[in-house]
């Protein structure tokens, strides 16, 4: 038995390889065709590994389907309004009315919760439009009147940090 465990070619565990973080919040991403976070990239990732746990927020059949694939919503509005959810977060996205005006209309009840709203690309704008405050940044997180502006990665870190 121990000339197994001393072989070269035995199989090893790789301990805390790709470990998942553990999740700390559920948030929901607001679902929108063509989604992009612009320059700072793949904010779901960087999210995920913040402890943050992505619940996919409908806002028309378009908006499920997601580089090919179809996409499960797991949150609704009442997610939202029950405070199920701990923040929103907006990417940016295709402008067709309808998905524009679903986007706003979650924007607002989250700005009625007071929950945090992290908002990439052009969601930066629509977020801004909803909160009445100016913003131009590649990101940005709005809550109770204020706005953070995210220019790097590594300032996505220490805002969800302050998310609880």
């Amino acid at each position: 038995m121990s000339a197994q465990r001393n072989s070269s070619t035995a199989s090893r565990p790789r301990q805390g390889f790709n470990r998942p973080a553990p999740v700390r919040l559920r948030v929901g991403l607001i679902m929108r065709k063509g989604m992009d976070f612009g320059p700072l990239g793949d904010m779901e990732t960087a999210l995920r590994f913040d402890g943050v746990s992505l619940a996919p927020i409908s806002t028309g059949d378009a908006s499920l389907v997601s580089g090919g694939l179809t996409v499960l919503a797991t949150a609704t509005a009442d997610d939202i309004a029950s405070g199920r959810v701990k923040g929103v977060v907006v990417p940016g996205g295709a402008v067709d009315e309808a998905g524009v005006a679903q986007v706003k209309a979650l924007l607002g009840l989250a700005r009625a919760q007071g929950m945090p709203v992290l908002a990439f690309a052009d969601g930066v704008a629509l977020a801004a439009e909803a909160f009445g405050v100016a913003a131009d940044a590649p990101g940005a997180v709005f809550q109770g009147g204020k706005v953070a502006l995210i220019n790097e990665r590594a300032e996505l870190s220490a805002v969800v940090a302050t998310i609880s």
